[in-house]
């Protein structure tokens, strides 16, 4: 495992321009990798599409529907039942399910936005960003610090630090929904 310094770029042209920069450092070319990260949700990492098999911003939402619906259920309950003289016996029922419908939506309350820290504090970054970015290994703290320079010269953007592999110019362990860990 290697330190990685990875950044974003706007164009392909400005991805071509830093790894000449690097080569030009003295960066071997196997570990210089460039790519094009997707926009979050649409890795396509799992059997049925996407990154997760739920929305990592709705992981609380089953909680929301079942407190929702119950306190739902309850108060349209008690309410159907102040028409039962009109209602009858339908009144509860019906009352319930309204209710309960009505609670469960509470659970839109628990979802978080993206990007927005969890409740113990982690997920404290914002996601990456899609777009073109490029990254290099390095083995050596002036390597690091060289990197970042010809990085910042050239006008990247969300520099990161990383931990991974670069082999062949092919960043194998590179995680698109790993928060990134800005340099």
């Amino acid at each position: 495992m290697s330190t990685i310094i990875a950044a974003h770029f706007q164009l392909q042209d400005e991805i071509a321009d830093a790894r000449l920069a690097l080569l030009g450092a003295g960066f071997a070319a196997a570990r210089i990798s460039s790519f094009y990260v997707n926009p979050p949700g649409q890795h396509d990492l799992h059997e049925l599409g996407g990154d997760h098999d739920k929305s990592p911003g709705a992981k609380e939402s089953d909680e929301g529907v079942l407190q929702g619906g119950a306190a739902g259920a309850i108060a349209g309950a008690v309410a159907g039942a102040a028409t039962i003289p009109v209602t009858g016996p339908v009144g509860p029922v019906v009352g319930a399910l309204v209710g309960a419908h009505v609670g469960s939506l509470y659970s839109l309350n628990k979802m978080k936005e993206r990007g927005e820290p969890d409740e113990d504090g982690s997920n404290v970054h914002p996601p990456r960003k899609a777009g073109m970015m490029i990254a290099v290994a390095v083995e050596e703290p002036g390597q690091e610090a060289r990197a970042l320079e010809i990085l910042r010269q050239l006008g990247a953007r969300d520099i990161e630090r990383a931990e991974g592999s670069i082999t062949g110019g092919d960043w194998r362990d590179f995680d698109p929904n790993s928060l990134p860990v800005p340099a």
